[in-house]
C-alpha cells in the first residue's frame, strides 16, 4: 500500500469513527426535522414499531428494522462528511491553541498568550516562533512555514510593503525577525474560519439545496396524499390494506436517496475546497463558481509570472547613455516594487553605479505610483524625475512644452509588441525645462500550459479576461500568447468594477481574483471573489473565498468543484427520481394482489410474494443511500463540456442507471428474503 493510499485510509477510518460517535445524536427527532422527508420516514418507523409492538411478526419487524436503518444510513452519511473535517479541525484547534506573542508596549516588549491580542496590537515575532494571530508585516522580512495551515512544505517569503505582506497565525517564522500588526480580533482568525468551515455542522444551507428540499418536501406531501387515499380506494375494490404496507409504500415512493445524500453532496463541496487549500466564507460561493461564465483574472502572478525585470535601456536621442541610466537609477531609488528593485538592481550592476542610496537621494521628496497619474519619481536638489506608463509620461512632458521624439515612441511600441513593458524616464530640470531621459525594458513571462488551462475554460462556456495595468499593447501581446479571449489595460479599480458590473448586467455569473486594496471593491462586487491570503486584509475581507496557497491560478479549480457539486446533486436528484419506477412494480402488485390478481403481469420481477417484494424494495431503498455515499463525497467526475451535453449525460447515466438498477437489486434482495419465515 502507498504512504497516499494509507493516509487515505487512515483519513476514512478516522471519519467513519467521529460519525459513529455522534451518530445518536443525527438521529434524534429534531435533528431529522430539519429534513421534512427523512422526518417522514422517522414518523413511519416510529408507527410500524409500534404496529410491530402490537402485531409481532417477521414480515413487521423486518420492515421496522430496515426503516431505521434508512434514518440511521442518512445520518450516517451526514455525520461521515462532517467527520472528514474533524480531523483537520483538530490540528488546526493545536496550531492556534497555546500559542503566545512577544506583544510591543511602550514600557518594552511583553510576552503574553495570543488569545489577548487585539486588532492593531503590534507584536515581534523572531526565527522559531509561532505567528501569533493574523496580520501584516510593517517592519522587516522573513521566509515562514505556512505548511501547517497551507500544507505546502517550501518556506514562502513574508516583506513589509507590496503584495506579501500578510501573514497568517499558526505559521512558523524560519529566519530573520519581522515586526507585523495583528488584523484580527480573537476568535475571528481565518483558523477559527476554517475550523467552522470543516465542521459541517454549522453549515447554512445554500439557495441550490433550499430550493431543491422544497421540491422535496412538494414531492413528499403529494406522495403522503396519494397513499393515504390508497386506503379507501381499497376498501373500495375490497382489498384491505395494511397500514404497515401502506407505510412502507410510502418510504419507497418518496425521494430519500437524494434526501438522504443532499447535505453530504453539500458538506462534501466546503470540504474539497478546504483539501484545495481555499476558505469559503459561504456555500453560496462554492454554488456560484459552479454557474461562473466569465473569469477576471490579473496577468501578473497569474498569467506570467510577475517578477518582471529590467532588462535593457534605450537612451533617447542627445542625451548621455551613463547620465540617463543614472537619472533611471535615482527615479528607481525609493520603488519597494519588485520592478523598482530589479530597475536599480540591473543598472547598477551594468553601469557600474552606487548600489545604496546617498544621503541627498535618502531625504528627497518621494513621489509613489498612483493608479491615477500612473507614474512615480523623485524631487531631489531642483530637479525632478518621473517614471512611469509611456503615455502618462509623454502627457507630463508635452504638457511644459517638452518634445516627444519620435524614436523614443517607436521603442515603446516595439517593446510593447513584443510583450515587454516600456517604462520611460523624463526629467524636469532647474529652469522648468522636460525631457525625456531613456525607456526602461521590463519583461515577463508567461506561464507554460496556461493557453491549455484557457482553452479548458473555453470549453466549459467561461469567457477569461486578462486585467493589466500594462499599456494596451503589452496587454494585446501578452493575451495573445496566453489565450485569454479578452482583456483590460490600464486597468484602474472603476474599470474592474465597471467591466463586472456588465457582464452581470448581460446575466453573467462573474469570477475574479485580487490580492490588493484596489481589487477590494471589485472582489466584493464578483459573484465569487477570490482573494490571496498574501494579499491586504481589505481584500480579504472584500472576497467570499480566500488561497491559502495565494495561487491565483486555482479560480479554476474553484471553479471546477463548483460545477462538480452542482454535477453531483443533479446526478443523484435524476438517479432518485428515476428509482421509483421499479418499486411502483413491486409494491403496488404486492398491496392488490390478494383481490386483483390481474394486477400480477406487473410483477415482472416475479418476486416471491407479496410480503418479500415489500421487504425486498424496503432493504433496497437503504442499502442504495449507504452505495452511494462514496459518489456524494467524491462527487461525479466532471469534464468540460455544453449543457446539453450534460443533460444527456445525466439522463443516460444517472436517469437510465436509476431505473434498471433497482429491478436488479430488488430482485436480488428478494432471492434472499424469500427465505425469511413467513415470506
Amino acid at each position: 500500500m502507498t504512504t497516499q493510499m494509507k493516509v487515505k485510509a487512515d483519513d476514512n477510518k478516522s471519519s467513519a469513527s467521529a460519525a459513529l460517535k455522534i451518530l445518536p445524536r443525527k438521529m434524534l427527532p429534531q435533528a431529522q426535522a430539519r429534513n421534512p422527508v427523512l422526518f417522514v420516514v422517522w414518523v413511519g418507523a416510529l408507527l410500524t414499531t409500534l404496529f410491530s409492538i402490537g402485531q409481532p411478526s417477521v414480515y413487521a419487524w423486518t420492515v421496522t428494522v430496515w426503516l431505521w436503518a434508512t434514518i440511521a444510513f442518512a445520518a450516517f452519511a451526514e455525520a461521515f462528511a462532517e467527520g472528514r473535517g474533524a480531523a483537520q479541525a483538530d490540528s488546526l484547534r493545536a496550531v492556534r491553541d497555546d500559542a503566545m506573542a512577544n506583544l510591543i508596549t511602550a514600557d518594552g516588549v511583553v510576552q503574553v498568550a495570543a488569545a489577548e491580542l487585539k486588532r492593531g496590537s503590534e507584536v515581534l515575532v523572531s526565527a522559531g516562533e509561532t505567528i501569533p494571530g493574523d496580520g501584516d508585516v510593517i517592519e522587516g522580512a522573513a521566509t515562514v512555514d505556512e505548511s501547517a495551515i497551507t500544507g505546502e512544505s517550501a518556506p514562502v517569503l513574508r516583506e513589509a510593503g507590496g503584495d506579501r505582506c500578510a501573514v497568517t497565525g499558526g505559521t512558523v517564522v524560519i529566519s530573520d525577525q519581522i515586526r507585523m500588526r495583528i488584523t484580527s480580533e480573537p476568535g475571528e482568525t481565518f483558523v477559527d474560519k476554517m475550523i467552522g468551515l470543516v465542521e459541517g455542522a454549522q453549515r447554512r444551507k445554500t439557495p441550490n439545496e433550499i430550493a431543491l428540499s422544497i421540491l422535496l418536501s412538494t414531492l413528499t406531501i403529494l406522495f403522503l396524499i396519494a397513499v393515504v387515499a390508497l386506503a379507501p380506494s381499497g376498501l373500495f375494490a375490497g382489498v384491505r390494506l395494511e397500514p404497515l404496507s401502506l407505510i412502507a409504500l410510502l418510504v419507497c415512493l418518496i425521494p430519500t436517496t437524494i434526501a438522504a445524500l443532499l447535505s453530504a453532496v453539500g458538506i462534501a463541496g466546503m470540504n474539497r475546497l478546504v483539501q484545495h487549500n481555499v476558505l469559503a466564507t459561504s456555500g453560496r460561493a462554492v454554488e456560484a463558481a459552479g454557474d461562473v461564465a466569465t473569469l477576471l483574472l490579473d496577468k501578473t502572478g497569474t498569467i506570467t509570472y510577475g517578477n518582471r525585470q529590467a532588462t535593457a535601456l534605450f537612451v533617447a536621442e542627445g542625451i548621455e547613455e551613463n547620465y540617463a541610466a543614472a537619472a533611471a537609477r535615482v527615479a528607481s531609488i525609493a520603488d519597494e516594487t519588485p520592478e523598482g528593485r530589479s530597475i536599480v538592481t540591473w543598472l547598477t550592476f551594468t553601469y557600474d553605479l552606487p548600489a545604496e542610496a546617498s544621503a541627498a537621494e535618502k531625504t528627497a521628496e518621494i513621489i509613489p505610483f498612483t493608479a491615477t497619474t500612473r507614474m512615480s519619481g523623485i524631487d531631489i536638489d531642483g530637479r525632478i524625475l518621473r517614471k512611469g506608463a509611456g503615455d502618462a509620461v509623454r502627457a507630463w512632458v508635452e504638457e511644459a512644452g517638452g518634445k516627444w521624439p519620435t524614436t523614443v515612441e517607436n521603442e515603446i511600441e516595439r517593446i510593447a509588441q513584443d510583450g515587454g513593458t516600456p517604462l520611460p524616464v523624463a526629467e524636469e530640470t532647474a529652469d522648468g525645462a522636460r525631457r525625456v531621459l531613456a525607456v526602461v525594458q521590463l519583461t515577463d513571462v508567461v506561464k507554460p500550459g496556461m493557453a491549455e488551462r484557457f482553452a479548458e475554460m473555453r470549453a466549459m462556456g467561461i469567457k477569461t479576461v486578462m486585467v493589466t495595468g500594462d499599456n494596451p499593447l503589452t496587454a494585446a501581446a501578452i493575451a495573445r500568447e496566453a489565450g485569454v479571449d479578452d482583456f483590460i489595460a490600464e486597468a484602474t479599480p472603476e474599470d474592474k468594477l465597471a467591466r463586472i458590473k456588465q457582464e452581470q448586467a448581460s446575466g453573467r455569473m462573474v469570477a475574479m481574483t485580487g490580492d490588493g486594496t484596489n481589487d477590494a471593491p471589485a472582489l466584493a462586487q464578483a459573484d465569487v471573489g477570490v482573494a490571496m491570503n498574501t494579499g491586504t486584509s481589505a481584500a480579504k475581507e472584500a472576497a467570499n473565498m480566500v488561497d491559502l496557497d495565494s495561487d491565483p491560478t486555482k479560480l479554476i479549480d474553484v471553479v471546477r468543484i463548483g460545477k462538480q457539486l452542482l454535477i453531483t446533486r443533479g446526478a443523484l436528484t435524476t438517479f432518485s427520481l428515476a428509482n421509483d419506477l421499479a418499486k411502483y412494480f413491486a409494491i403496488l402488485p404486492a398491496l392488490f394482489a390478494s383481490q386483483l390478481p390481474q394486477l400480477g403481469r406487473l410483477n415482472i420481477m416475479h418476486l416471491h410474494s407479496p410480503q418479500s417484494a415489500i421487504v425486498s424494495a424496503v432493504i433496497f431503498n437503504a442499502l442504495i443511500i449507504v452505495a452511494l455515499i462514496p459518489l456524494a463525497l467524491k462527487g461525479v467526475s466532471y469534464k468540460p463540456a455544453s449543457a446539453a451535453s450534460l443533460l444527456r449525460r445525466n439522463l443516460g447515466i444517472w436517469g437510465l442507471g436509476g431505473v434498471i438498477t433497482p429491478f436488479i437489486g430488488i430482485w436480488l434482495i428478494d432471492l434472499v428474503v424469500q427465505l425469511l419465515p413467513g415470506m
